[in-house]
């Protein structure tokens, strides 16, 4: 066991953090990343700038093993767009000698197992090697043994369907080459798709308004295009967060930007609205669903769904996991993440303890280890690789020394219920806890801030 590798699933800045940990320690590791470059996923959204400026968004170790190389951090305060955290960060990291020689891209794993055990088995379980199966872009199948696994895959590749239920709404699979999922480039490479149309935006969260803020910046160009707005929930103060108050400055611009565009009515807007189905409409698409009560519908040349994202745990079948019902991480890290109890998922040090499961020397680690949650930062990834990484090397002092280099969320409260579009203190009365207007129903009452 002691001459395996640690295998490390996804190649993204989370997955070779934990390498560089890995390679510091002089510990052997074998890295598999299903795209055809490290930071795939990474560049999906390249277009797009972060709210988190550069000093949280590099690993520690990884600076080390670049600045060895005479790589130059880029300014800290300065705003990266993915494509530029690749170009200036992920890309030089998965180029230095020794990371190369451990990074399998165009390989995805598709299976993992105890060798000779499957998930009930007892007896010998955890001296047993973990086996990887593996795919590669041919399709040639591979199989490695490795003495600890670290998930680092992600959730872009399993990203949420239009359905309120959570399930694809009624037509969609059909449909769904015709709905865009994600962050589409709608001023870059997509443009033509959405220039001029009339263009459905599904979600609420900062993928939805970054692409509805380039929506407004595209018909600025291509004045007929329309912009819709469709959100489950009607609690705009939520949506907006923290404003001026957010300690992620871009993040609080972000929306403060899309109040003003709201009231302003520079967008349609259709909220609550739930969708339950989908149907082609001459070229465009029509979504029905639960609206005020009742059925309505509304009607887009074009769909870009900002739903979110979830862990893909099939290929963790064979393996033995304790997690949260609901937010499908960790059952310990669910708590501190759960966004039924967060009002903008603030962070909290966490690292191996949290992230242990039944299963022997496996984590998942990164935006998959907060499973449905939406709250995930680099930094938090970082941080908990270097504590994973510590902890397969038996540095337990390491492991739970927890840092982490963010700012103070200062508006961000974690006791409140989150219900019916206000924000209440749980088991407690409003007038405990004023901190600015909530809306609630019709009218306006002192309450705490949702961000």
């Amino acid at each position: 066991m002691a001459k395996l590798p640690v295998a490390i699933i996804g190649g993204g800045p989370i997955g070779l953090a934990a390498a560089a940990h890995l390679l510091e320690r002089g510990e052997a590791v074998a890295l598999f990343e299903a795209g055809d470059s490290v930071g795939a996923s990474v560049l999906d959204w390249g277009h797009v700038r972060m709210f988190s400026p550069w000093e949280f968004n590099v690993d520690s170790a990884s600076v080390r093993l670049l600045e060895e190389a005479g790589w130059v951090m880029p300014p800290a305060d300065e705003l990266p767009t993915g494509a530029e955290l690749y170009e200036r960060y992920l890309r030089p990291l998965a180029e230095l000698p020794a990371m190369r020689a451990v990074i399998r891209t165009g390989s995805r794993v598709t299976g993992l197992s105890r060798r000779s055990l499957d998930k009930v088995k007892d007896s010998g379980r955890d001296g047993a090697p973990f086996q990887l199966h593996t795919v590669a872009a041919d399709g040639e199948e591979g199989l490695l043994e490795a003495r600890a696994v670290i998930d680092a895959s992600g959730t872009w590749g399993k990203l949420n369907p239009l359905g309120a239920n959570g399930l694809p709404a009624l037509g969609e699979s059909s449909l769904n080459g015709r709905i865009a999922y994600g962050m589409p480039d709608v001023k870059g490479r997509n443009r033509e798709t959405y220039a001029g149309r009339r263009v459905m935006v599904v979600g609420s969260g900062h993928s939805a308004i970054n692409c509805l803020l380039d929506l407004m910046r595209l018909r600025d160009e291509a004045p007929a295009t329309e912009i819709v707005w469709l959100m489950r929930g009607d609690n705009l103060q939520k949506v907006y967060g923290g404003g001026e108050a957010d300690a992620l400055e871009a993040r609080g611009q972000l929306g403060l930007r899309i109040k003003a565009a709201v009231e302003a009515d520079a967008l349609e807007i259709a909220a609550p609205f739930r969708i339950g189905r989908v149907e082609a409409e001459g070229a465009g698409l029509r979504v029905y669903g639960a609206a005020d009560g009742g059925e309505d519908s509304v009607y887009a040349d074009e769909i870009i769904a900002c739903t979110g994202a979830r862990p893909d745990l099939a290929l963790l079948g064979e393996l033995r996991l304790d997690l949260d019902p609901a937010v499908e991480s960790s059952r310990a890290l669910a708590p501190l993440i759960d966004p039924n109890l967060h009002s903008c998922g603030t962070v909290r040090p966490h690292g191996e303890a949290e992230l242990r499961q039944p299963e022997k020397d496996f984590y998942i680690i990164g935006m998959k280890s907060y499973g449905r949650a939406p709250t995930f930062l680099l930094a938090t990834g970082y941080e908990q690789a270097r504590s994973v990484v510590a902890a397969l090397c038996g540095d337990w002092e390491a492991a739970r020394d927890l840092r982490l280099n963010l700012p103070e969320t200062g508006v961000c409260v974690t006791d409140y219920a989150i219900d019916e579009g206000c924000c209440e203190p749980a088991g407690r009365g409003p007038e405990l806890l004023a901190i600015g207007e909530i809306a609630i129903g019709p009218t306006l009452r002192e309450g705490p801030r949702c961000c």
